[in-house]
Formats: structure tokens, C-alpha cells, sequence
């Protein structure tokens, strides 16, 4: 692999160092150009009371209202403020987390790569990764149904219908969810 020193490049390059390269030189040219968020954007959760009795640890998404709470106790639940599904990609049901993964690799499902040509198979970890800082990953019957609560480095998605199905938070929120949210917890989505 190369390894770039003060600019130079050094030692011989494999295919797999030539990638990396490319990202790097990606990320580079995507902060000169302004496009890497510098930061995690803003914190839109409160508490707030919910009529519903859940238990406590369910996430309950209105898609309709661009909320997700985590219930945290009898009546009361931590509110954020989410992008979700544009036309044709909202869906209601339960599932489960399945896993959850810190600053998450994302391969786009054949149906999105389908809709927009030129995806990558693999967007590595890091400031161009549509995943944001964490990933949350929604199963139903112990299988995964692509769909994800993540963060963003879009910031201006977080609170509109822009996803294709996902539900999207400001990486600020993310990491807080991720870190209150447990595997297994139940994930209702209206």
C-alpha cells in the first residue's frame, strides 16, 4: 500500500491501497470543498409525555410527525426530531434492533443501486458515509429488513421525507440513541 507523506508518495501500491488512496483523496477534496460536516449537528431531543402506555426502551416512530421517541418511563419517552421515507417509501409494522455498529461501512441494497446508478458496492466508515456516526439495524424475524435509524452528514434531511426508507437523525442525536437503545429493543413504526 502507499503511504502519502507531505504530500509524497511513497513504496509500492497494491489494489487495495490504490481504494484507500482514493478515498482519502475523496475525503480530502470533499473538506476543501466544504462538504464534510464540522460537527455532529444539532441535539433536537426533550422529554416529553406520551398518552400510550410502552415499555420502557421501545422506540416508536410517527413517520407522519418526523419523531422518534425511546420511552423511558411510564408516560414519558426522549423525543428527536428524524428524517424518514420520501413518497413510495414509508412503511409502518414492528421489528426489532437487531445490532447496532459505530460509524458503520454501508453497502446500498441491489433495489437502491437499481434506482441510482453509480453506487458504490462499499462506502467505508467516515465523513462521505451516508450512515452517519452509528447505525441502528431493524430486523423482523431474526432477519435484516435493510432499513436503518442512522445518523446523517446531511444535516438538512434530518426533519423531512428524504430517505428511502431509513429513518435519519443528526449524528448528535444518533449517538445519544445509540447509546440508550439496547439489542432486541422493540421498534414500532406507524
Amino acid at each position: 500500500m502507499r503511504a502519502i507523506d507531505s504530500g509524497r508518495i511513497r513504496s509500492r501500491a497494491t489494489g487495495a491501497g490504490l481504494a484507500v488512496l482514493a478515498i482519502l483523496a475523496a475525503a480530502g477534496n470533499a473538506a476543501a470543498a466544504g462538504l464534510v460536516p464540522r460537527s455532529l449537528g444539532p441535539t433536537t431531543s426533550a422529554v416529553v409525555t406520551i398518552e400510550k402506555s410502552y415499555a420502557a426502551g421501545t422506540i416508536v416512530i410517527v413517520s407522519s410527525n418526523r419523531t422518534l421517541d425511546l420511552v423511558i418511563s411510564e408516560g414519558r419517552a426522549i423525543r428527536y426530531k428524524i428524517g424518514v421515507g420520501r413518497d413510495g417509501f414509508r412503511w409502518s409494522g414492528t421489528v426489532k434492533v437487531g445490532r447496532k455498529a459505530e460509524w458503520p461501512d454501508w453497502r446500498p441494497p441491489a433495489e437502491m443501486k437499481a434506482r441510482a446508478a453509480g453506487l458504490p458496492d462499499l462506502v467505508p466508515a467516515g465523513p462521505l458515509n451516508p450512515l452517519g456516526a452509528r447505525g441502528i439495524y431493524l430486523y423482523k424475524g431474526g432477519a435484516d429488513t435493510l432499513y436503518r435509524i442512522h445518523g446523517t452528514n446531511e444535516q438538512s434531511t434530518v426533519g423531512g421525507f428524504a430517505s428511502s426508507g431509513c429513518f435519519r437523525m443528526s449524528n448528535a442525536d444518533v449517538i445519544d440513541l445509540y447509546e440508550r437503545v439496547k439489542v432486541g429493543s422493540t421498534v414500532i413504526v406507524k
